[in-house]
């Protein structure tokens, strides 16, 4: 059943079965198109089944409250049992020449929506305004749902892990001597928790096994709001193939991304999060509580710069004339949402200049503030946690490089290359340990429809940041910075409560940059007073001019429009 929405009105629906099957990792193989406006390849999942995700999650519920005694809760959103209200009828003659990529030139076979079905007979999809209940209902086979919308969707296959030489070590059972599907699942079970300190191994077995053959195609079906994928005879999330790989293509209207011109006039494209996160960018579990890490290979032309969320600095390889790919990757567990690329002829910015004034300067910490940073034990799930790295509580200002078209150099020295040394060394003064090893800084285009968005890794700048002196740009940088705090290394547990993060951040905003200017005490205060007060006229301006359901905070529930933090 389609549902329509009121974007004025309604939350983003989230159809993902997290409370079956969680995607614990994603390995996407992308080409950039800026000719036809398309973003195509394949991206491969590696799932787990709710067996073992919620024994993990009890256990670290019992470590937490050993470890503390304020409430700790986690968990996953329960099942939604709801009765069939859509049996959709699939047709299951097709040849496999169906799901070709069309190229240049080729017909494009796809339906209206540009998706390519290759269901069999499916005895009721059920489906409601924001969830599916897909568990196992006697002879019914499982369903794994995705959040995904105006994707093209051109086939779908199980990938034969067991093909990739040196993972048969991840068999714990020695019955298991026939290559199966119960073997196949064990390699991915084994694969996606492995312990934190082997993370190079695992990323290099996850880009490994991506390149494996595959070992049947899956039937599959979209609507407006999801994909819909299932094995004939696979009755459970158990016996569901825990590694698949979906061949897909973006569509030119896409809401997930914008291909647009930067301000030189050069072409570019760049995930936009609201108003319907990534869905229409990749096949992908939406809900903040599906948690997963990814590496990316991106292709595009030569004269372009790939920029994305990742822990790596990644330089361009030439693959052949004219055509270069950037590859990038994460081990920290984000919500997919949080997921953010941006592809165009960027210029990196260096400062030319250094002066003893600057703001940038860096200045010794005194002992008070240092006696804090310690190496603790985090109660999270495991992953190479910066808080738990020795090096990385001392470090006050992470790696970063700033990004802009060229046109905009002279303003990008003038005010934020010698901002953000200060704005970062403020924060760890304050915060403490930076969650994230390294950042971009990209001036967006124009149509950008926000001051800044944060990203795990990554943040986009508007250009009016540029035009207001340090003080608008110094307090965006710091906006921006507090979110890798309050938002993305700790963050709601459905998108209706974004505006505590975004409380959170816009109180840090001012601790921040009265730090970075190294304001005395009663100056810092005074500033403050100045902003609140600011704040709390616009507020009431606001309130005056909302109708009367947009004064009063909503009952928290599935949906949710945003994924990133402006």
């Amino acid at each position: 059943m389609d549902i329509q929405l009121d974007p004025a009105r309604d939350d983003l629906p989230l159809m993902a079965n997290t409370s079956h099957i969680l995607v614990k990792h994603y390995v996407l193989d992308l080409d950039v198109d800026f000719e036809s406006q398309v973003i195509e390849g394949t991206i491969v999942l590696f799932l787990e089944d709710g067996n073992r995700f919620k024994k993990q999650n009890s256990s670290i519920e019992e470590a937490c409250q050993s470890e503390s005694n304020k409430a700790c809760k986690f968990g996953m959103p329960e099942p939604c049992h709801i009765p069939v209200t859509n049996a959709r009828t699939f047709s299951s003659e097709m040849e496999y020449n169906d799901f070709a990529i069309c190229s240049k030139g080729e017909k494009d076979t796809s339906d209206k929506d540009g998706n390519h079905d290759n269901q069999e007979h499916a005895s009721g999809i059920s489906s409601s305004k924001y969830c599916c209940d897909t568990g196992n209902h006697g002879s019914e086979d499982f369903l794994l749902v995705l959040d995904c919308c105006d994707l093209s969707v051109l086939k779908v296959e199980e990938v034969d892990v067991a093909a990739v030489p040196g993972l048969e070590k991840f068999t714990r059972s020695p019955e298991l001597t026939v290559v199966s599907e119960e073997f196949r699942n064990q390699i991915v079970r084994e694969l996606v928790t492995l312990p934190a300190n082997r993370w190079r191994e695992q990323l290099d077995y996850y880009a490994r096994c991506s390149q494996a053959p595959g070992c049947g195609e899956l039937l599959f079906d979209t609507d407006t709001w999801s994909l819909q994928i299932r094995k004939t005879g696979a009755q459970t999330a158990t016996d569901f193939p825990h590694a698949i790989r979906i061949w897909y293509k973006t569509k030119p209207e896409g809401r997930s991304v914008t291909w647009t011109s930067d301000q030189s006039g050069r072409p570019c494209v760049y995930t936009v999060g609201s108003p319907i996160n990534n869905r229409a960018l990749f096949p992908c579990q939406e809900p903040p509580v599906a948690m997963s890490t990814w590496q990316a290979t991106v292709r595009a032309a030569a004269s372009f710069v790939v920029l994305m969320s990742g822990e790596n600095s990644a330089k361009p390889t030439q693959l052949w004339e004219g055509c270069s790919s950037w590859y990038y990757y994460v081990t920290m567990p984000m919500p997919a949402s949080t997921f953010t690329i941006a592809v165009g002829c960027w210029t990196e910015m260096k400062m030319e200049t250094w002066s003893s004034n600057d703001l940038a300067t860096e200045r010794p910490f005194s002992p008070s503030e240092a006696n804090f940073r310690h190496v603790g034990v985090c109660s999270h799930m495991e992953y190479p946690c910066r808080f738990q790295n020795a090096s990385a509580t001392t470090q006050e200002i992470i790696p970063h490089r700033v990004f802009a078209p060229v046109c905009l150099t002279g303003a990008c020295q003038e005010t934020l290359l010698r901002l953000i040394p200060p704005c970062l060394s403020a924060a760890h003064s304050v915060l403490g340990t930076h969650p994230f090893s390294r950042l971009d800084v990209l001036i967006v285009p124009a149509n950008f429809p926000s001051l800044g968005m944060a990203s795990p890794h990554i943040m986009f700048l508007s250009q009016s940041s540029l035009t207001g002196g340090n003080h608008l740009c110094g307090t965006r940088l710091c906006h921006e910075i507090a979110h890798a705090w309050f938002g993305l290394a700790i963050g709601a547990r459905d998108w209706t409560e974004e505006w505590l993060s975004e409380g959170f951040a816009t109180h840090l905003e001012d601790v921040f940059w009265a730090t970075a200017q190294q304001l005395a005490p009663h100056e810092a205060r005074e500033q403050q007073e100045l902003r609140a007060c600011l704040r709390w006229r616009r507020l009431q301006d606001e309130m005056q001019c909302s109708p009367e359901e947009m004064q009063v905070l909503r009952f928290p529930h599935v949906g949710g429009h945003s994924g990133r933090f402006s």
